[in-house]
């Protein structure tokens, strides 16, 4: 779906620039319209924008839906692309690296050996060594 993500993009900046334009010509029409019966200009736009911005909902119901449509597929996509980063943060595997079968391991072991700590890292609710353990300097004389 990446090929046709900017394709998508493209597609969704046309049929929302599309319906808007629609919407708002629709509500100059209407403006238009009222002031040539005789109604003054503010009150024919006021009355345009409170009628015309629903019925531009139901007249272009069709350019409504694919626009709908088109924001659902991108915020679908977003969402799915702040899972894969947020699982990257805390260190899970991927989407495409869960893919390969558990199998083909090269490595042979579990993963809790402990070999892939870092170093420096204890592990969770090991004890603290000493400061006499780890070569540290307390500042007190041993007598």
């Amino acid at each position: 779906m990446n090929a046709s993500a900017p394709a998508t993009q493209q597609h969704l900046a046309r049929d929302l620039t599309l319906y808007l334009l629609a919407r708002f010509a629709l509500v100059a029409v209407l403006a238009a319209l009222l002031v040539l019966v005789g109604v003054p200009l503010l009150v024919a736009l006021i009355v345009a924008l409170v009628v015309g911005l629903p019925l531009g909902m139901l007249l272009f119901k069709g350019l409504n839906a694919r626009v709908t449509a088109a924001l659902a597929a991108r915020n679908e996509n977003r969402a799915r692309k702040r899972a894969q980063l947020r699982a990257e943060l805390r260190g899970e595997r991927g989407p495409e690296d869960a893919e390969e079968p558990q199998g083909t391991e090269d490595s042979g072991d579990s993963g809790d050996s402990g070999d892939a700590a870092e170093p420096g890292a204890e592990e969770p609710g090991a004890p603290e060594p000493d400061a006499a353990e780890s070569g540290k300097d307390t500042g007190k004389a041993a007598e």
